[in-house]
């Protein structure tokens, strides 16, 4: 049985073996409708409880289709609506009763020992749909997306600006290492990534760059990346958090450091006039439109891996 938590979980080789999958099924679709199932439908007569106790949007949509197209089914609990560890049943207990329904759980949690406490009762895989501590789905979607655009990856520079101790920027780390592209951050010094991760990212020899100008931080990049500034239940003073990020914001001017050819991503949703332009994310150099589209490709790849 296979949990997909964090990236740093995988070998490289399981990593790249799900975004080929990835690729390979999305291109056997061009002439099907969105929910239409895949010829060889590996998850007929299977099903995946997701449990979301943050809001989604993407992550609800992308798994449910993705559920589809592999020919199966999915169901969605809201954590107010069922035990989830809660009156006089356990967690524990709750997974076990899971177990005995479905084949494969989805949490989308505010925190990541949820996740794994919860796997730790299941008798089925378990999969991260986003933690305050990673994001693992959404970084493989693109890593799919680039390669889309751009081709292989490695060696490649990927740019990312704003917070640098995030969920998306710690499986971002982890993705240069696993992928063995270019990082450069650039944030200040106050949202510089946790030790930990830098920690992790030392023992495993990423090539990282952490920086306080922006314009360093994307300099001939292949692809320049950012986030909200203020994220869901982010407990800080949202009015000054803003403030410190203010320079770090993706701009025309900016994008001009990068390569003539690079791309922009942002993970959605997204703040208009804040971490980015409307000249920038609506302009020739977005992929954004196509990263949200790739969460479907990318998840039935990670959903397959799970169960084989």
């Amino acid at each position: 049985m296979r949990n997909f938590l964090d990236i740093s979980d995988l070998s490289s080789n399981e990593l790249r073996a799900i975004i080929e999958e990835a690729k390979a099924r999305k291109k056997k679709r061009e002439n099907y409708n969105k929910s239409a199932a895949d010829d060889d439908k590996p998850f007929a007569g299977r099903s995946m409880v997701m449990i979301f106790e943050k809001p989604s949007t993407r992550t609800r949509m992308s798994f449910d289709i993705a559920v589809k197209q592999l020919g199966g089914s999915s169901i969605i609990l809201n954590p107010d609506g069922i035990h989830y560890g809660k009156g006089n049943e356990t967690l524990k207990d709750t997974a076990k009763v899971l177990s005995q329904y479905v084949d494969i759980v989805m949490l989308r949690t505010s925190s990541h020992k949820h996740l794994e406490e919860f796997g730790k009762y299941l008798d089925i895989p378990i999969i991260n749909g986003l933690s305050e501590q990673s994001h693992p789905c959404q970084i493989m979607s693109d890593i799919l997306t680039f390669e889309e655009f751009k081709g292989s990856i490695k060696d490649k520079t990927i740019s990312w600006l704003g917070d640098g101790n995030n969920n998306m920027s710690n499986s971002l780390i982890e993705a240069a290492g696993k992928f063995n592209f270019n990082l450069k951050i650039g944030c200040p010094k106050k949202y510089s990534p946790n030790k930990k991760i830098i920690s992790w990212a030392k023992k495993n020899k990423v090539n990282i760059l952490v920086t306080t100008k922006p314009e360093e931080a994307v300099n001939n990049s292949d692809c320049v990346m950012t986030d909200k500034w203020v994220s869901m239940n982010d407990k800080v003073n949202q009015k000054q958090k803003k403030k410190n990020l203010r320079n770090y914001q993706v701009n025309k001017k900016l994008m001009k450091k990068a390569k003539s050819d690079a791309i922009f991503m942002h993970c959605l949703p997204v703040g208009r006039g804040e971490e980015v332009t409307d000249e920038v994310i609506d302009g020739k150099q977005s992929v954004v439109w196509t990263q949200a589209l790739n969460r479907v490709h990318a998840q039935k790849s990670i959903i397959n891996w799970c169960l084989n």
